[in-house]
């Protein structure tokens, strides 16, 4: 005959043993971390970003036995003013990790804009090359300086920018001309759409729908996944193929609390994100390349533009932008991507 053991009976079974042998079971509550961050960006929930950290962090609390964790946050947890506040809310040590782009960083690190030379990079492969490389370096020691610390492999992908208007498609700069578009914060982009005749206008990420449908704004420029998480879709109609620069979000720890860290937490961390950004890269690309066909058949106008043309009137922000970001930035750059201007 066979018996069958509940769950109960085996429990019973197994303490009478261990009573009757003198010892005792303890159930061991989960570990409270020793170190609990909060990790900021400015994307949506629905982004490769977002998911992207979150398991980062995962991973992280997992092979530190629990000891490391970070509450991720989209859109900067809703911050009004948006990216320039999360960086100081960072430099401050108020959040431990942020996300960020280069040309915002810049207006607390100069040489960060080099990321947003305009037509720098021809391809994602090509700035993921550059901002891996010695240029990577230099920019994660001038941002030390001013207590922000670069992960050595750091830029999570946005993708290729484009611009996106609601009235027209821009063929040649002149299609720009008075055109209010909005931009990030950032010098340098500032710069370069004021050469081809636009009026820059700035916003946090998550106001670009409502600037544009309120007319605040014509017209904005970004990699096609920001169309589709943030709904940006539904107040455009054409999309003009520039391609006119990179976009990435730079990983960062407030510096204070990352030398204060245990150098295996730090193994840890510094892992994943290399291992995330990585991943993140390959799953953006494939994103954005998609794209196109499923925009498209939502009523977007695509259009191809010759860039010969956008080139030829930045003779001047090249040579601005080269003094302002200093010969060596500049040569590190050049050596990556070839003579500018």
């Amino acid at each position: 005959m066979t018996t069958r053991l509940t769950r109960r009976a085996l429990l019973g079974a197994a303490t009478g043993a261990a009573a009757a042998a003198g010892t005792t079971i303890i159930v061991r509550p989960t570990r409270a971390a020793d170190y609990k961050f909060v990790q900021y960006h400015n994307q949506s929930d629905t982004s490769t970003l977002h998911k992207n950290l979150v398991a980062m962090w995962n991973a992280i609390r997992t092979e530190t036995n629990g000891r490391a964790e970070a509450t991720v946050y989209a859109e900067n947890n809703k911050l009004a003013a948006g990216d320039p506040a999360a960086l100081k809310m960072l430099i401050g040590g108020e959040i431990q990790f942020f996300t960020l782009m280069g040309g915002i960083i810049g207006t607390v690190v100069p040489m960060a804009e080099v990321q947003q030379v305009p037509f720098a990079f021809k391809s994602t492969a090509e700035a993921f090359k550059a901002i891996d490389s010695p240029l990577g370096t230099y920019m994660g020691e001038e941002m030390a300086a001013k207590g922000m610390y670069l992960f050595p492999v750091a830029g999570f992908d946005n993708g290729m920018r484009q611009i996106t208007a609601v009235t027209k498609p821009v063929f040649k700069p002149e299609d720009l001309a008075g055109v209010k578009i909005r931009v990030p914060p950032g010098q340098m982009i500032f710069d370069t759409f004021q050469a081809f005749g636009a009026e820059p206008v700035t916003t946090s990420a998550n106001q670009i729908y409502d600037s544009l449908k309120t007319g605040k704004v014509g017209a904005q420029e970004n990699p096609l996944a920001i169309l589709e998480n943030f709904k940006i879709y539904e107040v455009v109609k054409y999309v003009s193929m520039t391609n006119h620069m990179w976009s990435g979000f730079n990983e960062m720890a407030h510096l204070a609390t990352w030398r204060g860290l245990p150098g295996d937490i730090k193994d840890a961390i510094t892992r994943n994100v290399t291992k995330s950004v990585r991943a993140q890269r390959i799953e953006q690309n494939a994103i954005n390349d998609g794209l196109r066909g499923k925009l498209a058949n939502l009523g977007l106008a695509f259009n191809e533009v010759d860039q010969a043309p956008f080139r030829a009137r930045l003779g001047q922000v090249y040579a601005t932008w080269k003094d302002k970001l200093g010969t060596k930035c500049w040569t590190l750059l050049e050596a990556e991507v070839g003579k500018l201007g």
